[in-house]
């Protein structure tokens, strides 16, 4: 998997069909070779030698001639004949920031080391770590560069480690997780960007001489932008071409960045954003940034998505749950907002049991004294007003009626109007003597502060041990403003951003761990913290306060490029929609809704007898193709009309789900036919009409699209396969 020789020096990871090479030189700089597809065990020492941007001489004693900023780095320094950006940047005591870091040593790593503090991949029985270690003799740092290879999953992780083994501090002014640099710059930049309501949608620019830069500055990784990029050959589709893309494992503040030099070689990082950070490194300890995942594809978006969904259900989500089909829900949050009354929600309950529901969610409201958003975060006591008899009593109720119940908890966030305020005013972060925005009515923890880190475990401790909890859902509602901490010291404070996550990240890991039997579904007023590292303690998320059938088309596909279909909720709301008034069919919504995590936002015991009956069906509809969905394999179909529709697939052995929703109707249409992929072309499948056509039919003639005649129409097939005839 990992091989190394000597001779050249060559550092060669091969994957299943992946290869990465990396070279050191006689100086003991680290040169990037080639990130692509699959080679044989060869030693290209001639890439560098062969380079033409540059003169390129062995003999260090006439730097003039070695210049680095022409060559390929791994990792990259700024200012030793290098003026592009560069991976990381310290800064010393005398006030300098030139570092020269040069090869010492490697090794190489059965598995994969465990990231101090931070969520990475789990280890894997087929993944092999390479750790490079460089030194800086003049200002006696090492930096390590570690390199896990998964094999049969394809990708590679990167994570770097800056150990501070001199007498004086150091301060880290950035540490990236990942550098790569390509040979041309004939590539389009994608990513995912949006806002709140409108995340994740897919963004593809064509490159030019020109800093490109994805980020966040808000505190978390942010409903703006996704913490991933990836760069492709212009002529890259679906299923053909290049592809190279990077995940960061972290739920802050982040930078992605793509530059073109002035000779159109291309340098793509990722990490945490060096804009808002600083760290002091004192003697003797030893940084570690998050992990990086780097997915390769050499046949376009689709077999990036399946890479990225299979390392992420295998190695990522929480074993428990990684695999476990998810209960179908209803929430109360759109049925009732604040107004929250337990004669209401037990008829709310019975209703959807009714109809199929596994489980009830108490979202916001029933805590405190909470009939807005402007009080009573940080008191999480039941309110006795909504529920007299007590939240015990009201749960008995609802396992009577035969659902599993879970709650709402926003633990991150306080209100000016709380115990917990009166209590602790200086445990919200703040800089004293400059204005605290309130937003949304609230402010924000300082999770930098061990003191509220060990009074929030102990709390989402006792709630989770007194009530009997099946799901609890973790909302995070507000970005960071006027950020600092009353628990740090001034020299500190550029830390701030950092150990808010580091905090959360331990919370996290201690309710997790202690609770391992709850499915915590993580929020951030919807995507706004859709990421790999909150993935690692909460096997899934809310994709979207934005519940519109049609808008969820776009941000649903851009999280699926991705996520996997058992990390997206996914839900059925009622129209018109509380979001943007628009008025889709049933169907519709309940055909969108089943990309994924399955359930409804709307008050199902208020509904005509007619949609109660349908949504009956389209339970029943969803509990036959649940496992298929969530577990099986997922693939985006081209559709006739590229802007007017959007077409998806769900496979595994027994069946197929194909799923269809055209947004506009336009008259004196023709007949159109949609196109299905993956499929075994010999296998037989069995149409909802009852006839039967092999895989190879299916592919290259497609099935027929019904004739439209109303806007916002939807379509689903379930293909069942069958035995030879």
């Amino acid at each position: 998997m990992i091989t190394f020789d000597e001779a050249t020096g060559i550092f060669h990871l091969q994957g299943k069909q992946t290869s990465y090479f990396m070279q050191k030189n006689e100086q003991n700089h680290l040169f990037h070779l080639y990130w692509g597809s699959r080679l044989a065990k060869r030693l290209p020492d001639y890439v560098l030698k062969e380079i033409q941007r540059a003169s390129y001489i062995a003999d260090t004693d006439h730097i003039k001639e070695y210049k680095l900023e022409r060559l390929p780095q791994e990792y990259p320094a700024f200012g030793n004949s290098d003026l592009r950006k560069p991976a990381y940047q310290l800064t010393f005591q005398n006030g300098t920031q030139i570092s020269d870091f040069r090869y010492v040593t490697h090794e190489i790593i059965q598995g994969k080391p465990v990231l101090k503090g931070l969520p990475s991949l789990r280890e894997s029985i087929d993944c092999e770590t390479l750790k490079i270690t460089l030194h800086d003799a003049y200002q006696q740092i090492n930096l390590s560069l570690f390199y896990t290879l998964f094999e049969e999953a394809d990708i590679i992780t990167r994570h770097s480690e800056l150990e501070n083994v001199g007498d004086d501090p150091v301060e880290i002014n950035q540490l990236n997780s990942a550098c790569v640099e390509l040979p041309t710059s004939d590539l389009d930049l994608l990513h995912l960007s949006g806002s709140w309501a409108r995340e994740t949608h897919i963004q593809r620019t064509p490159l030019s001489q020109l800093n490109y830069r994805v980020e966040s500055t808000r505190g978390s990784s942010s409903h703006e932008h996704n913490p991933f990029i990836a760069l492709m050959e212009k002529e890259a589709t679906e299923t053909n071409g290049d592809v190279y893309s990077m995940n960061l494992v972290y739920s802050g503040n982040f930078e992605a960045t793509v530059d073109v030099e002035m000779q159109d070689a291309v340098r793509m990082q990722i990490g945490m954003n060096s804009t808002l950070f600083g760290w002091q490194l004192q003697p003797g300890k030893t940084f570690v940034s998050p992990e990086a995942i780097l997915v390769y594809s050499q046949h376009g978006l689709q077999e990036l998505t399946h890479k990225y969904h299979q390392a992420y259900q295998n190695y990522l989500l929480p074993k428990k749950f990684a695999k476990k089909e998810r209960p179908i829900l209803v929430n109360s949050w759109e049925a009732c907002y604040f107004d929250l009354q337990e004669e209401a929600l037990l008829e709310l309950a019975q209703s959807s049991k009714d109809l199929g529901v596994e489980l009830f969610v108490l979202d916001d409201g029933w805590f405190g004294h909470r009939d807005d958003t402007s009080s009573s975060l940080g008191d999480w006591f039941v309110d006795s007003q909504k529920f007299p008899q007590g939240l015990e009593h009201f749960i008995t109720q609802i396992k009577q009626i035969g659902l599993d119940f879970g709650m709402w908890v926003e633990p991150e966030m306080i209100s000016e109007d709380s115990n917990l305020y009166r209590q602790h005013p200086d445990w919200c972060i703040e800089v004293p003597g400059r204005l605290k925005s309130y937003s949304r009515g609230q402010f924000v923890l300082d999770l930098a502060n061990t003191e509220v880190q060990n009074c929030l475990i102990e709390t989402l401790s006792e709630l989770f041990q007194r009530y009997d909890i099946d799901y609890v859902k973790w909302d995070m509602n507000r970005s960071m403003t006027e950020t600092g901490s009353n628990a740090l010291t001034s020299s500190q404070q550029k830390e701030f951003y950092h150990r808010y996550m580091l905090g959360l990240y331990r919370v996290l890991a201690k309710v997790t761990e202690q609770f391992p039997d709850i499915l915590f579904e993580n929020c951030a007023g919807g995507g706004g913290r859709f990421d790999p590292g909150m993935m690692y303690y909460m096997p899934q998320t809310w994709t979207s306060d934005d519940t519109d059938a049609i808008e969820r088309l776009a941000i649903q596909e851009g999280t699926s490029l991705i996520y996997p279909a058992i990390s997206m909720g996914a839900h059925v709301s009622q129209v018109p929609n509380h979001q943007i008034g628009r008025v889709t069919p049933l169907n519709t919504r309940g055909v969108v809704a089943m990309q994924g995590n399955f359930g409804y936002e709307m008050d199902l015991s208020k509904i005509p007898l007619e949609e109660k009956m349908e949504i009956k069906a389209q339970i029943e509809q969803f509990k036959k193709i649940r496992s298929t969905v969530q577990l099986g394999t997922f693939y985006r179909l081209a559709v006739p009309v590229k802007d007017n529709a959007k077409a998806w697939l769900f496979l595994d052995e027994q069946q197929v789900v194909v799923s269809y929703v055209q947004i506009h109707a336009k008259p004196n249409s023709p007949s159109k036919r949609l196109k299905l992929t993956g499929l075994n072309p010999e296998g037989l499948y069995l149409l909802p009409t009852g006839e039967k056509r092999h895989g190879d039919e299916l592919m290259a003639f497609g099935l027929a699209i019904d004739p439209v005649k109303q806007d916002y129409y939807s379509q689903q097939w379930i293909l069942q396969k069958v035995e030879d005839e």
